[in-house]
């Protein structure tokens, strides 16, 4: 274990151990979940295995983070700036790119070559599917930082789950407009998963759009100029995507189509439970109040954290989106997620239970206080909601002077 040290504020040496240093290459192995099934199958001939990665994700995940449980602590900040340039931890991102193509090459070569029934082909392109989500993830964190090389490591893992927007549009959108009514990524209370992705998935292709589109205006560009981003990527997703059509014949187009919708769906189930219900309030004058780690939801469960990058402490990420993962820190008083990710998921599926379990929490936050005026409402659930939380504060609430933002 490599000892990191420094100087408290009255003067006394401390030492600090990453206890986790060397779990984090979970975050790395996680993506190779396709070869588990895949081998299985290979020497067994069940194509149930298949089903395995889904049982490990969606249900030993979620006990796995119940019985290990939480991690609230943080590294001192006085070692921060040595853990942020320890060069393991970069690696471990770059250390995974190649992993994430691993598994789509080997996931759509085994499925279109093995006489597999149309269920098993089906889910182990949805299996690949789930870790092209995790490549997405990969790109949240190379995307975040301001070296070249991240940023273009980044690009290249979004070829994978055909999603070269996104790094532009969380970025520059997400980022900026998180926890209002503006942001496509925020989701609002009684808002279901399902109506959430229907508003999501194509509000954040049109505000990457819309923000690259500005840039090149800037710029005396045209939007269809060589140098826009989203197109530099869907073109590399498009020629990869035609390799494999011309090498493995045409069961690849049903595979892509599925894998790529699965991995989508990874991201707005991370989306949806990232904001639920937070709002940031706006003034008179369209500025909105800072980003702070309320308007996040938080988990600190370990195992789920490990296998994504620390995606979990995001309350730190978006108060200080620069910070590297290994350096994310827990802060009291957050609103807190009754689970891990995984876990999470499983919850949000069930809209009426997501409800029953989230909404009681979400009211109940310190800097809510019971008072709808602060919760990012869903119009269609309002008179449903105001019915509920808001008869005895007021007669109408005032939620929506964040529509024009």
């Amino acid at each position: 274990m490599r000892t990191y040290t420094g100087i408290s504020a009255d003067g006394q040496a401390l030492d600090y151990v990453d206890k986790k240093r060397w779990l984090w290459l979970l975050s790395v192995a996680y993506p190779l979940q396709p070869f588990i099934a895949i081998g299985l199958h290979a020497k067994t001939g069940v194509e149930a295995w298949f089903l395995l990665p889904f049982f490990s994700n969606y249900v030993l995940a979620p006990i796995v983070d119940w019985l290990i449980g939480e991690d609230s602590n943080n590294p001192p900040e006085e070692v921060v700036m040595q853990l942020d340039q320890d060069p393991y931890y970069r690696r471990l991102t770059y250390a995974i790119i190649p992993l994430h193509f691993a598994s789509l090459v080997g996931g759509i070569w085994y499925a279109t070559t093995q006489p597999l029934s149309w269920w098993a082909f089906l889910l182990l392109a949805a299996l690949t599917g789930l870790t092209a989500g995790l490549a997405i993830n990969t790109a949240h964190e190379l995307g975040h930082k301001n070296s070249k090389i991240e940023k273009q490591l980044a690009k290249i893992a979004l070829v994978i789950p055909a999603y070269g927007h996104f790094t532009i549009e969380h970025n520059r959108g997400h980022h900026k407009y998180v926890s209002t009514f503006k942001d496509p990524a925020s989701a609002r209370m009684g808002e279901s998963i399902y109506r959430f992705a229907m508003r999501e998935i194509p509000g954040a292709f049109a505000g990457a759009w819309a923000i690259e589109k500005d840039r090149l205006t800037r710029r005396g560009k045209s939007v269809w100029h060589p140098t826009n981003q989203i197109l530099q990527s869907y073109s590399l997703t498009a020629a990869m995507s035609l390799l494999f059509l011309l090498v493995l014949g045409w069961k690849v187009l049903p595979f892509l189509i599925v894998h790529n919708l699965f991995a989508y769906w990874q991201l707005t189930s991370a989306n949806y439970i990232e904001h639920y219900g937070l709002l940031r309030h706006g003034a008179d004058d369209g500025t909105l109040e800072r980003c702070e780690p309320h308007h996040s939801w938080n988990s600190n469960h370990i195992f789920s954290n490990l296998v994504l990058f620390h995606l979990e402490r995001h309350s730190d990420h978006h108060t200080h989106p620069l910070r590297r993962y290994q350096s994310l820190r827990h802060f009291e008083n957050l609103p807190q997620l009754p689970n891990g990710y995984f876990g999470m998921y499983m919850l949000a599926y069930i809209p009426w239970l997501w409800f029953k379990v989230m909404d009681k929490r979400l009211m109940a936050l310190p800097h809510v206080a019971g008072d709808i005026n602060n919760v990012n409402i869903d119009p269609a659930a309002h008179p449903s909601i105001f019915l509920k939380w808001g008869r005895d504060k007021m007669s109408e609430p005032t939620y929506t002077d964040l529509r024009g933002l």
